[in-house]
Protein backbone atom coordinates (compact mmCIF):
# COMPACT_ATOMS: atom_id res chain seq x y z
CA UNK A 1 0.00 0.00 0.00
CA UNK A 2 1.21 3.49 -0.78
CA UNK A 3 2.33 5.58 2.17
CA UNK A 4 0.77 9.04 1.91
CA UNK A 5 3.70 10.53 3.80
CA UNK A 6 6.15 8.97 1.35
CA UNK A 7 4.11 10.11 -1.65
CA UNK A 8 4.05 13.64 -0.25
CA UNK A 9 7.82 13.68 0.24
CA UNK A 10 8.43 12.38 -3.28
CA UNK A 11 6.07 14.92 -4.86
CA UNK A 12 7.70 17.80 -3.00
CA UNK A 13 11.10 16.59 -4.16
CA UNK A 14 9.96 16.05 -7.76
CA UNK A 15 10.58 12.31 -7.65
CA UNK A 16 8.37 9.78 -9.51
CA UNK A 17 6.04 7.65 -7.39
CA UNK A 18 6.77 3.93 -7.81
CA UNK A 19 8.49 4.68 -11.09
CA UNK A 20 5.69 6.75 -12.62
CA UNK A 21 4.57 10.35 -12.70
CA UNK A 22 1.55 10.77 -10.41
CA UNK A 23 -1.31 13.18 -10.91
CA UNK A 24 -0.97 15.27 -7.76
CA UNK A 25 -4.76 15.49 -7.34
CA UNK A 26 -5.49 11.81 -8.02
CA UNK A 27 -7.47 9.89 -5.38
CA UNK A 28 -5.37 7.07 -3.90
CA UNK A 29 -8.08 5.58 -1.65
CA UNK A 30 -5.70 5.20 1.25
CA UNK A 31 -6.39 6.09 4.89
CA UNK A 32 -3.51 7.12 7.10
CA UNK A 33 -3.13 8.55 10.58
CA UNK A 34 -1.57 11.97 10.05
CA UNK A 35 -1.49 13.12 13.69
CA UNK A 36 -2.80 11.99 17.06
CA UNK A 37 -6.43 10.83 16.60
CA UNK A 38 -6.54 12.28 13.08
CA UNK A 39 -7.00 10.11 9.99
CA UNK A 40 -6.87 11.32 6.40
CA UNK A 41 -8.55 9.56 3.46
CA UNK A 42 -7.21 10.30 -0.02
CA UNK A 43 -10.22 10.52 -2.32
CA UNK A 44 -11.91 12.98 -4.67
CA UNK A 45 -12.43 14.95 -2.50
CA UNK A 46 -10.50 14.05 0.63
CA UNK A 47 -11.99 13.41 4.08
CA UNK A 48 -10.21 14.03 7.40
CA UNK A 49 -11.58 12.35 10.54
CA UNK A 50 -10.75 13.47 14.08
CA UNK A 51 -11.38 11.29 17.08
CA UNK A 52 -13.09 12.95 20.06
CA UNK A 53 -14.82 11.89 23.29
CA UNK A 54 -18.10 12.30 21.40
CA UNK A 55 -17.38 10.39 18.20
CA UNK A 56 -15.66 11.38 14.98
CA UNK A 57 -15.62 14.88 13.54
CA UNK A 58 -15.39 14.64 9.77
CA UNK A 59 -14.02 17.50 7.71
CA UNK A 60 -15.88 16.96 4.43
CA UNK A 61 -17.76 13.74 3.77
CA UNK A 62 -17.12 12.79 0.15
CA UNK A 63 -18.40 13.21 -3.38
CA UNK A 64 -21.76 12.11 -4.73
CA UNK A 65 -19.86 9.50 -6.75
CA UNK A 66 -17.24 8.26 -4.27
CA UNK A 67 -18.75 8.81 -0.80
CA UNK A 68 -19.34 5.12 -0.10
CA UNK A 69 -15.89 3.99 -1.23
CA UNK A 70 -14.37 6.81 0.81
CA UNK A 71 -16.34 5.73 3.90
CA UNK A 72 -15.21 2.14 3.49
CA UNK A 73 -11.56 3.19 3.27
CA UNK A 74 -11.94 5.28 6.42
CA UNK A 75 -13.66 2.41 8.21
CA UNK A 76 -10.63 0.25 7.50
CA UNK A 77 -8.66 2.56 9.79
CA UNK A 78 -11.09 3.85 12.43
CA UNK A 79 -14.44 2.53 13.67
CA UNK A 80 -15.82 5.18 16.06
CA UNK A 81 -19.22 6.55 15.00
CA UNK A 82 -19.42 9.97 13.38
CA UNK A 83 -21.14 12.71 15.37
CA UNK A 84 -20.26 15.90 13.47
CA UNK A 85 -19.41 16.85 9.91
CA UNK A 86 -17.89 20.17 8.86
CA UNK A 87 -18.18 20.96 5.18
CA UNK A 88 -15.44 23.18 3.78
CA UNK A 89 -17.87 24.24 1.01
CA UNK A 90 -20.85 23.03 -0.97
CA UNK A 91 -19.19 21.60 -4.07
CA UNK A 92 -20.66 18.19 -4.82
CA UNK A 93 -17.36 16.35 -4.33
CA UNK A 94 -17.23 17.48 -0.68
CA UNK A 95 -20.69 17.35 0.87
CA UNK A 96 -22.26 13.97 0.16
CA UNK A 97 -22.40 10.70 2.09
CA UNK A 98 -23.54 11.91 5.53
CA UNK A 99 -26.49 9.52 5.46
CA UNK A 100 -24.10 6.61 5.02
CA UNK A 101 -22.52 7.31 8.41
CA UNK A 102 -25.96 7.74 9.99
CA UNK A 103 -26.98 4.31 8.62
CA UNK A 104 -24.11 2.48 10.31
CA UNK A 105 -25.06 0.11 13.17
CA UNK A 106 -25.47 2.02 16.41
CA UNK A 107 -25.00 5.41 14.72
CA UNK A 108 -27.11 8.47 15.37
CA UNK A 109 -27.76 11.80 13.72
CA UNK A 110 -24.65 13.49 12.32
CA UNK A 111 -24.67 17.24 12.93
CA UNK A 112 -23.63 19.02 9.73
CA UNK A 113 -21.95 22.42 9.99
CA UNK A 114 -21.28 24.71 7.02
CA UNK A 115 -21.06 28.34 5.99
CA UNK A 116 -24.38 30.14 5.64
CA UNK A 117 -23.91 30.60 1.86
CA UNK A 118 -24.07 26.82 1.26
CA UNK A 119 -27.88 26.97 1.24
CA UNK A 120 -27.78 29.64 -1.47
CA UNK A 121 -25.42 27.44 -3.50
CA UNK A 122 -27.75 24.46 -3.30
CA UNK A 123 -30.66 26.63 -4.43
CA UNK A 124 -28.60 27.82 -7.41
CA UNK A 125 -27.74 24.20 -8.26
CA UNK A 126 -31.44 23.34 -8.34
CA UNK A 127 -32.21 26.39 -10.46
CA UNK A 128 -29.47 25.66 -13.01
CA UNK A 129 -29.46 21.88 -12.84
CA UNK A 130 -29.35 21.42 -16.62
CA UNK A 131 -26.41 23.78 -16.98
CA UNK A 132 -24.45 22.09 -14.20
CA UNK A 133 -25.15 18.69 -15.72
CA UNK A 134 -23.67 19.85 -19.02
CA UNK A 135 -20.62 21.68 -17.71
CA UNK A 136 -19.58 18.87 -15.39
CA UNK A 137 -19.92 16.34 -18.20
CA UNK A 138 -17.78 18.61 -20.37
CA UNK A 139 -15.23 19.45 -17.67
CA UNK A 140 -14.63 15.88 -16.49
CA UNK A 141 -15.59 14.06 -19.72
CA UNK A 142 -17.97 11.82 -17.79
CA UNK A 143 -21.67 11.03 -17.95
CA UNK A 144 -22.96 10.76 -14.32
CA UNK A 145 -25.97 12.95 -13.59
CA UNK A 146 -25.39 16.06 -11.51
CA UNK A 147 -27.26 15.86 -8.16
CA UNK A 148 -30.59 17.60 -7.75
CA UNK A 149 -31.16 16.95 -4.03
CA UNK A 150 -28.89 18.12 -1.23
CA UNK A 151 -28.59 17.54 2.52
CA UNK A 152 -29.14 20.85 4.34
CA UNK A 153 -26.65 21.82 7.07
CA UNK A 154 -27.94 21.62 10.65
CA UNK A 155 -25.91 24.65 11.75
CA UNK A 156 -24.38 27.52 9.80
CA UNK A 157 -22.01 30.37 10.57
CA UNK A 158 -21.04 33.66 8.95
CA UNK A 159 -17.41 34.50 9.81
CA UNK A 160 -16.06 31.95 12.26
CA UNK A 161 -17.20 29.22 14.62
CA UNK A 162 -15.33 27.80 17.61
CA UNK A 163 -16.45 24.25 18.35
CA UNK A 164 -15.79 21.95 21.27
CA UNK A 165 -16.69 18.37 20.41
CA UNK A 166 -15.91 15.70 22.97
CA UNK A 167 -13.16 17.80 24.55
CA UNK A 168 -11.47 18.73 21.28
CA UNK A 169 -11.40 22.24 19.82
CA UNK A 170 -12.13 22.99 16.17
CA UNK A 171 -11.71 26.51 14.78
CA UNK A 172 -13.73 27.05 11.60
CA UNK A 173 -13.25 30.22 9.57
CA UNK A 174 -14.87 31.53 6.41
CA UNK A 175 -12.83 32.66 3.42
CA UNK A 176 -13.74 33.90 -0.02
CA UNK A 177 -11.73 31.86 -2.49
CA UNK A 178 -12.72 29.11 -4.89
CA UNK A 179 -16.25 29.70 -3.59
CA UNK A 180 -18.17 32.28 -1.58
CA UNK A 181 -19.11 29.60 0.98
CA UNK A 182 -15.64 28.30 1.74
CA UNK A 183 -14.30 27.45 5.17
CA UNK A 184 -11.05 26.11 6.56
CA UNK A 185 -10.57 24.19 9.81
CA UNK A 186 -7.77 24.40 12.36
CA UNK A 187 -7.38 21.72 15.07
CA UNK A 188 -4.81 23.18 17.47
CA UNK A 189 -4.11 20.16 19.68
CA UNK A 190 -3.22 18.05 16.63
CA UNK A 191 -1.45 20.81 14.71
CA UNK A 192 -3.62 19.87 11.72
CA UNK A 193 -4.96 22.38 9.20
CA UNK A 194 -7.74 21.35 6.79
CA UNK A 195 -7.74 23.79 3.89
CA UNK A 196 -10.56 22.43 1.76
CA UNK A 197 -9.98 23.53 -1.83
CA UNK A 198 -7.97 26.58 -0.82
CA UNK A 199 -5.03 24.23 -1.43
CA UNK A 200 -5.31 21.38 -3.98
CA UNK A 201 -1.78 20.51 -5.21
CA UNK A 202 -2.38 22.48 -8.42
CA UNK A 203 -2.66 26.05 -9.64
CA UNK A 204 -5.60 27.44 -7.63
CA UNK A 205 -8.99 26.73 -9.17
CA UNK A 206 -10.04 30.37 -9.35
CA UNK A 207 -10.43 30.95 -13.08
CA UNK A 208 -12.66 28.05 -14.11
CA UNK A 209 -14.17 29.14 -17.46
CA UNK A 210 -17.57 27.54 -16.83
CA UNK A 211 -18.19 28.35 -13.18
CA UNK A 212 -19.25 31.34 -11.11
CA UNK A 213 -17.03 34.09 -9.72
CA UNK A 214 -13.93 33.23 -7.68
CA UNK A 215 -11.92 35.55 -5.41
CA UNK A 216 -8.12 35.38 -5.82
CA UNK A 217 -7.19 38.37 -3.63
CA UNK A 218 -9.23 37.20 -0.64
CA UNK A 219 -8.02 33.66 -1.26
CA UNK A 220 -4.41 34.79 -0.89
CA UNK A 221 -5.23 36.60 2.36
CA UNK A 222 -6.75 33.41 3.80
CA UNK A 223 -3.63 31.46 2.82
CA UNK A 224 -1.48 34.01 4.68
CA UNK A 225 -3.69 33.64 7.74
CA UNK A 226 -3.35 29.87 7.63
CA UNK A 227 0.41 30.04 7.10
CA UNK A 228 0.81 32.00 10.34
CA UNK A 229 -0.66 29.19 12.45
CA UNK A 230 2.43 26.99 12.44
CA UNK A 231 0.52 23.86 11.42
CA UNK A 232 2.50 20.62 11.40
CA UNK A 233 0.18 18.89 8.92
CA UNK A 234 -1.77 20.33 5.99
CA UNK A 235 -4.74 18.23 4.87
CA UNK A 236 -5.84 19.55 1.46
CA UNK A 237 -9.13 19.22 -0.37
CA UNK A 238 -7.37 17.25 -3.11
CA UNK A 239 -3.98 15.61 -3.14
CA UNK A 240 -1.95 14.20 -0.26
CA UNK A 241 -1.14 15.87 3.07
CA UNK A 242 2.00 17.90 3.65
CA UNK A 243 3.98 17.23 6.84
CA UNK A 244 6.35 19.57 8.67
CA UNK A 245 5.75 23.16 9.73
CA UNK A 246 8.33 24.59 7.32
CA UNK A 247 6.94 22.71 4.31
CA UNK A 248 3.36 23.61 5.20
CA UNK A 249 4.17 27.28 5.58
CA UNK A 250 6.12 27.37 2.32
CA UNK A 251 3.29 25.72 0.36
CA UNK A 252 0.72 28.17 1.72
CA UNK A 253 2.93 31.25 1.36
CA UNK A 254 3.98 30.37 -2.18
CA UNK A 255 0.40 29.74 -3.26
CA UNK A 256 -0.52 33.12 -1.78
CA UNK A 257 2.37 34.79 -3.62
CA UNK A 258 1.30 33.10 -6.87
CA UNK A 259 -2.19 34.59 -6.57
CA UNK A 260 -1.01 37.98 -5.30
CA UNK A 261 1.31 38.36 -8.29
CA UNK A 262 -1.54 37.77 -10.75
CA UNK A 263 -3.84 40.14 -8.85
CA UNK A 264 -1.25 42.92 -8.73
CA UNK A 265 -0.37 42.63 -12.42
CA UNK A 266 -3.99 42.64 -13.57
CA UNK A 267 -4.98 45.58 -11.38
CA UNK A 268 -1.97 47.62 -12.51
CA UNK A 269 -2.90 47.11 -16.16
CA UNK A 270 -6.59 47.72 -15.49
CA UNK A 271 -5.74 51.04 -13.89
CA UNK A 272 -3.83 51.99 -17.04
CA UNK A 273 -6.95 51.32 -19.10
CA UNK A 274 -5.62 48.25 -20.92
CA UNK A 275 -8.00 45.93 -22.78
CA UNK A 276 -8.42 42.33 -21.69
CA UNK A 277 -6.57 41.15 -24.78
CA UNK A 278 -3.48 43.16 -23.83
CA UNK A 279 -3.70 42.05 -20.21
CA UNK A 280 -3.84 38.39 -21.21
CA UNK A 281 -0.74 38.85 -23.35
CA UNK A 282 1.30 40.40 -20.54
CA UNK A 283 0.33 38.74 -17.25
CA UNK A 284 1.99 35.55 -16.05
CA UNK A 285 2.89 34.08 -12.65
CA UNK A 286 6.51 34.23 -11.48
CA UNK A 287 8.33 31.33 -13.20
CA UNK A 288 9.88 30.06 -9.98
CA UNK A 289 6.42 29.69 -8.43
CA UNK A 290 4.84 28.18 -11.53
CA UNK A 291 7.51 25.47 -11.35
CA UNK A 292 6.50 24.36 -7.85
CA UNK A 293 4.96 20.85 -7.76
CA UNK A 294 1.78 22.15 -6.11
CA UNK A 295 1.22 25.07 -8.50
CA UNK A 296 1.28 23.34 -11.89
CA UNK A 297 -1.61 24.23 -14.27
CA UNK A 298 -3.03 20.71 -14.27
CA UNK A 299 -6.59 21.63 -13.25
CA UNK A 300 -7.11 25.37 -13.72
CA UNK A 301 -4.49 27.70 -15.20
CA UNK A 302 -3.21 31.26 -14.78
CA UNK A 303 -4.68 32.54 -18.06
CA UNK A 304 -8.15 31.68 -16.77
CA UNK A 305 -7.42 33.34 -13.43
CA UNK A 306 -6.54 36.54 -15.30
CA UNK A 307 -9.89 36.42 -17.09
CA UNK A 308 -11.67 35.87 -13.80
CA UNK A 309 -9.91 38.85 -12.23
CA UNK A 310 -10.92 41.04 -15.16
CA UNK A 311 -14.53 39.94 -14.76
CA UNK A 312 -14.37 40.58 -11.01
CA UNK A 313 -12.95 44.10 -11.22
CA UNK A 314 -13.92 45.33 -14.68
CA UNK A 315 -17.12 43.58 -15.76
CA UNK A 316 -17.84 41.46 -18.83
CA UNK A 317 -16.87 43.96 -21.57
CA UNK A 318 -13.31 43.24 -22.73
CA UNK A 319 -12.52 46.82 -23.87
CA UNK A 320 -13.02 46.23 -27.59
CA UNK A 321 -15.87 48.58 -28.65
CA UNK A 322 -17.01 46.14 -31.33
CA UNK A 323 -17.75 43.63 -28.59
CA UNK A 324 -20.22 45.79 -26.66
CA UNK A 325 -23.01 44.87 -29.08
CA UNK A 326 -21.35 42.44 -31.50
CA UNK A 327 -22.86 40.68 -34.50
CA UNK A 328 -24.06 37.12 -34.18
CA UNK A 329 -21.23 34.63 -34.51
CA UNK A 330 -22.82 33.05 -37.59
CA UNK A 331 -23.25 36.43 -39.33
CA UNK A 332 -19.60 37.30 -38.75
CA UNK A 333 -18.56 33.83 -39.92
CA UNK A 334 -20.42 34.15 -43.22
CA UNK A 335 -18.91 37.59 -43.89
CA UNK A 336 -15.34 36.44 -43.15
CA UNK A 337 -15.86 33.28 -45.20
CA UNK A 338 -17.04 35.34 -48.15
CA UNK A 339 -13.95 37.54 -47.95
CA UNK A 340 -11.70 34.47 -47.70
CA UNK A 341 -13.21 32.77 -50.73
CA UNK A 342 -15.59 30.41 -48.94
CA UNK A 343 -15.81 28.30 -45.77
CA UNK A 344 -13.59 25.60 -47.26
CA UNK A 345 -10.73 28.08 -47.63
CA UNK A 346 -11.06 28.97 -43.95
CA UNK A 347 -10.99 25.27 -43.02
CA UNK A 348 -7.90 24.68 -45.15
CA UNK A 349 -6.11 27.57 -43.51
CA UNK A 350 -7.17 26.33 -40.07
CA UNK A 351 -5.62 22.93 -40.79
CA UNK A 352 -2.39 24.55 -41.96
CA UNK A 353 -2.21 26.71 -38.85
CA UNK A 354 -2.82 23.71 -36.58
CA UNK A 355 -0.03 21.80 -38.32
CA UNK A 356 2.27 24.77 -37.78
CA UNK A 357 1.44 24.88 -34.05
CA UNK A 358 -0.72 27.99 -34.26
CA UNK A 359 -3.58 26.29 -32.46
CA UNK A 360 -5.32 29.41 -31.18
CA UNK A 361 -5.70 30.86 -34.66
CA UNK A 362 -6.60 27.44 -36.04
CA UNK A 363 -9.52 27.10 -33.62
CA UNK A 364 -10.81 30.59 -34.41
CA UNK A 365 -10.80 29.92 -38.15
CA UNK A 366 -12.35 26.47 -37.96
CA UNK A 367 -15.16 27.84 -35.82
CA UNK A 368 -15.85 30.50 -38.44
CA UNK A 369 -15.81 27.90 -41.18
CA UNK A 370 -18.18 25.59 -39.33
CA UNK A 371 -20.58 28.42 -38.49
CA UNK A 372 -20.57 29.65 -42.08
CA UNK A 373 -21.27 26.18 -43.48
CA UNK A 374 -23.35 24.20 -40.97
CA UNK A 375 -23.74 20.58 -41.97
CA UNK A 376 -20.66 20.50 -44.20
CA UNK A 377 -19.19 17.04 -43.53
CA UNK A 378 -15.65 17.89 -44.61
CA UNK A 379 -15.47 20.99 -42.43
CA UNK A 380 -16.99 19.05 -39.56
CA UNK A 381 -14.25 16.41 -39.89
CA UNK A 382 -11.55 19.10 -39.97
CA UNK A 383 -13.02 20.71 -36.90
CA UNK A 384 -13.03 17.39 -35.05
CA UNK A 385 -9.38 16.74 -35.96
CA UNK A 386 -8.24 20.20 -34.85
CA UNK A 387 -9.98 20.04 -31.49
CA UNK A 388 -8.91 16.46 -30.86
CA UNK A 389 -5.30 17.48 -31.39
CA UNK A 390 -5.68 20.58 -29.27
CA UNK A 391 -7.25 18.66 -26.38
CA UNK A 392 -4.35 16.21 -26.43
CA UNK A 393 -1.87 19.08 -26.15
CA UNK A 394 -3.46 20.86 -23.20
CA UNK A 395 -2.21 20.58 -19.61
CA UNK A 396 -5.20 21.78 -17.62
CA UNK A 397 -8.29 19.64 -17.13
CA UNK A 398 -10.47 22.71 -17.76
CA UNK A 399 -9.12 23.41 -21.26
CA UNK A 400 -8.77 19.75 -22.17
CA UNK A 401 -12.39 19.03 -21.29
CA UNK A 402 -13.77 21.93 -23.33
CA UNK A 403 -11.71 21.10 -26.41
CA UNK A 404 -12.47 17.37 -26.19
CA UNK A 405 -16.19 18.14 -25.97
CA UNK A 406 -15.92 20.47 -28.97
CA UNK A 407 -14.29 17.67 -30.96
CA UNK A 408 -17.29 15.43 -30.35
CA UNK A 409 -19.99 18.10 -30.91
CA UNK A 410 -21.76 17.80 -34.28
CA UNK A 411 -21.77 21.59 -34.74
CA UNK A 412 -20.41 24.66 -32.92
CA UNK A 413 -22.55 25.43 -29.89
CA UNK A 414 -23.87 21.87 -29.49
CA UNK A 415 -23.47 20.37 -25.98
Amino acid sequence: MLSLRAVSADLLAGRPIEGRKLDTMAPLFVAEEVAARAHFVSSFANVTAFGTGDGLVLVDTGSFLMAERTRQVLRGAVTAPASTAIWTHGHVDHCFGVERYEAEPGAGHVRVIAHEAVARRFERYRLTHGWNQRINARQFQTSPKFPSEFRAPDETFARELMLDVGGRRFEVRHALGETDDHAWVWVPDAGVLCTGDLFIWASPNCGNPQKVQRYPREWAAALRQMAALGAEVLCPGHGVPIWGAAEVRRALDETASFLESLVEQVIELLNRGERLDAILARVAPPPELAARPYLAPTYDEPEFIVRNLYRLYAGWWDGNPAHVKPPRDADLAREVAALAGGPARLAERASALEAAGEVRLACELIELAALAAPGDAAIRATRKAIYTARAAGEHSLMARGIFAAAAEAPEPGDP
